[in-house]
């Protein structure tokens, strides 16, 4: 027979304190979250211009000898790519040891909210990075 004691054991005890989030809390997260995530759709565009932009120059290093010839496949695959940030006329192209480098670098400016603005500086080149070997 089952009397139901060992259940209430502790009478008069203060109720365990529960863990977790509030309402509140929760709103507040939720509201953050959202806000991270508006402005990460935001920069998307342009981080997909900016490897628009590297891909194209790594691609027409080797398409031209000359400025005029080198600029020129710059704009081509700028209309292709729907690139507008820089122009062909940005690019800066010089002749080192190893053949052409083109270089570019620019900023881009995302609105956040009415007077707000986050600044994104871009930049890149054809040079070769040599890093640390292990």
């Amino acid at each position: 027979m089952w009397d139901g004691s060992a259940v209430f054991s502790k009478r008069g005890a203060a109720p365990a304190r529960q863990r977790g989030l509030s309402l509140v809390s929760l709103i507040f997260i939720g509201l953050i979250a959202i806000m991270l995530l508006t402005i990460g759709f935001k920069l998307v565009p342009s981080l997909i211009e900016y490897l628009a932009i590297d891909r194209a120059i790594q691609k027409i290093k080797n398409e031209g000898q000359t400025v005029r010839e080198i600029r020129s496949a710059f704009d081509k695959y700028a209309t292709i790519d729907d690139i507008k940030s820089i122009s062909s006329k940005d690019l800066e192209i010089t002749k080192e040891d190893d053949g052409v480098v083109i270089s570019f670098a620019y900023s881009y400016s995302v609105p956040i909210a009415d007077n707000v603005r986050l600044v994104i500086d871009y930049s890149g080149s054809t040079r070769e990075k040599h890093g640390k070997s292990r």
